[in-house]
């Protein structure tokens, strides 16, 4: 079992690198995902989000979640090959084994974390926002 801290990780390079691990059949934790980032203008970027979650009626769907952990596990969900609905597909197989926390869980307190090279955000030259930040506006307008 793998422990993640995703404390200023890229978001989208985080999930990739979860999916491949979820399919090579390893079982991941990630922890402090309200502080993985993403990158582009704040504004942009909430207006996706807000177009995503106003997509149609908000009794038929589609039930997007503005909690910091199910944005996370939602981006590794779109890593991974889950179009098949079937109970045996390797993409929600793999899709069990990924647990999402905000901050750090009790149980997992005393567990080393790891980090994963070249995802992190001190390499980003541009503007970015943090997924707590983003859950937050979504939240509130």
């Amino acid at each position: 079992m793998k422990v993640i801290d995703a404390s200023g990780l890229i978001l989208g390079r985080m999930a990739t690198r979860v999916a491949k691990l979820a399919l090579a059949g390893e079982k991941i934790k990630i922890v402090n995902c309200e502080k993985a980032v993403i990158s582009g203008k704040q504004n942009m970027i909430l207006a996706k989000w807000r177009e995503r979650k106003h997509r149609t009626d908000p009794f038929k769907g589609p039930f997007i979640s503005i909690l910091p952990d199910r944005i996370v596990r939602r981006a590794i969900y779109g890593m991974l090959p889950h179009k098949r609905k079937t109970e045996k597909s390797r993409g929600i197989l793999a899709f069990k084994n990924v647990m999402c926390y905000i901050s750090v869980p009790d149980d997992l307190k005393n567990q080393k974390f790891e980090t994963i090279p070249g995802t992190e955000s001190d390499r980003l030259r541009f503007e970015y926002i943090t997924v707590g930040r983003l859950a937050q506006l979504l939240r509130t307008r």
